[in-house]
């Protein structure tokens, strides 16, 4: 897997600041000190996770690959609010802003800036998202502006030529244990996510997760009478809670997890400079660990449940009985089934929750994203962790060694993501770890 260590580049300043963006801005003089006037709102930070997601939902990318995108606004906005509050290291060298510019204008610049760069058919409506944003903006306007667009502009350079859309396809397999369309025609999704060159990590292998049980084991094949047992779709052992459960977590995992840090950061008052950290750390550890299972889903190429129960048959275990007409809960996601992206996302968002906050005394109020399903409160990180596990099977979606190995990656990436980037300063924050 080709992977690329972090260059730090000076930001383009006079190129940043008159870049495309034709934004009317107060003039430099319009620039006062630091004081009471000066924009400085945290929930900017989340309101432009929110018009990303929106952004890249509307552009047709699912969760594996709209974390990426996510992460590059993500870090861009942590880069210019840095740029002009200090506190935290920056992820790219970025130059210090002048004194008195605006952290929330800042913030909303570098977002739209990467944004409209990625999605320019969206370029209308989050030019009125960035308008409404700036409206109420005036005390160092032109300062937070030029900080974004440097911030925006040293992400997009750092991301040049860096693996997206990469013409890779994954055949279906023709032997026992491999990996096939569940549904006709149906092709993998984003097989080039796992050749994307990471954010954070340095070396990718480090993290390689394991593999999946042999096919002729007991522990295969305990796995497989689990799923085949409680992911049914009809005849299921679930209960009505475990159907409840699996309902919940069969939504977009990422959007859940980022409203829930952002629900989390205003409870605990945390300050602008404070929550753009703690988004970037979230999305870019999220991002990079996607990446490892995404390059994993490609090595190990391993069949889904829906596959392996109805043609167990072949798969040379006496302990398992196929079911040609056995069916998951929901239909299957397109791609192999180790390691699951869901309990990726889940283990690297609950780390990083655990890093930034602290693992103790953290209540994490999840949003629902179904219809008719409230959202959950979770008390306990490594209960979260285990509830979303079996969810995934309860969905028919996963084999058990899939989810666990899966979970304990995404761990692995946040905590090293977090002793390694965006540290505090001396100039400023301790953190909340």
């Amino acid at each position: 897997m080709k992977t690329r260590p972090r260059r730090l580049l000076a930001a383009p300043l006079a190129a940043a600041a008159c870049a495309a963006t034709s934004l009317l801005v107060a003039s430099p003089s319009a620039a006062g000190g630091h004081g009471d006037d000066i924009a400085d709102d945290p929930a900017v930070v989340e309101r432009w996770s929110v018009i990303a997601t929106r952004t890249i939902v509307e552009n047709g990318h699912r969760p594996p690959v709209s974390t990426l995108y996510s992460a590059f606004a993500s870090l861009a906005v942590h880069d210019a609010v840095a740029a002009v509050e200090g506190g935290f290291e920056t992820y790219a060298d970025q130059p210090r802003a002048r004194r008195g510019s605006s952290p929330e204008a800042a913030a909303a610049t570098a977002a739209y800036e990467v944004l409209v760069h990625y999605f320019p058919a969206s370029a209308t409506a989050l030019r009125t998202d960035y308008d409404n944003e700036l409206a109420d903006v005036t005390a160092g306007r032109y300062g937070g502006v030029r900080a974004g667009r440097a911030a925006a502009a040293t992400i997009i350079e750092l991301r040049e030529d860096d693996g997206i859309d990469a013409p890779v396809t994954l055949p279906p397999g023709d032997e026992p244990g491999e990996w096939v369309p569940t549904t006709p025609g149906m092709e993998m999704y984003a097989p080039w996510l796992g050749g994307v060159d990471p954010l954070l990590i340095r070396d990718a292998d480090r993290f390689d997760p394991g593999a999946p049980p042999d096919l002729g084991s007991r522990r295969y094949a305990r796995e497989f009478e689990e799923v085949k047992a409680y992911g049914a779709r009809t005849g299921s052992v679930r209960t009505p809670e475990q159907t409840a459960t699996a309902t919940f977590w069969s939504a977009n995992a990422v959007v859940q997890l980022q409203r829930a840090l952002g629900d989390l950061a205003e409870r605990r008052d945390l300050d602008i400079a404070e929550t753009a950290r703690a988004f970037a750390l979230l999305d870019a550890s999220t991002a990079d660990a996607l990446i490892v299972a995404w390059d994993q889903k490609l090595e190990h190429r391993f069949w889904r449940p829906q596959t392996a129960i109805r043609e167990a048959a072949e798969d040379g275990n006496p302990l398992t009985t196929a079911d040609a007409t056995w069916e998951p809960l929901l239909p299957t996601p397109p791609y192999p089934d180790y390691p699951s992206g869901h309990a990726t996302i889940i283990g690297a968002a609950t780390e990083t929750v655990a890093e930034v906050f602290g693992r103790r005394h953290v209540v994490l109020n999840v949003p629902s994203l179904v219809d008719g399903v409230d959202g959950r409160s979770y008390s306990r990180l490594d209960a979260l962790d285990r509830e979303a596990e079996n969810a995934r099977i309860w969905l028919g979606f996963h084999f058990r060694t899939a989810m666990e190995d899966a979970n304990d990656l995404g761990h692995h990436v946040a905590d090293w993501a977090a002793e390694r980037y965006l540290e505090p300063t001396h100039r400023g924050h301790s953190g909340h770890r």
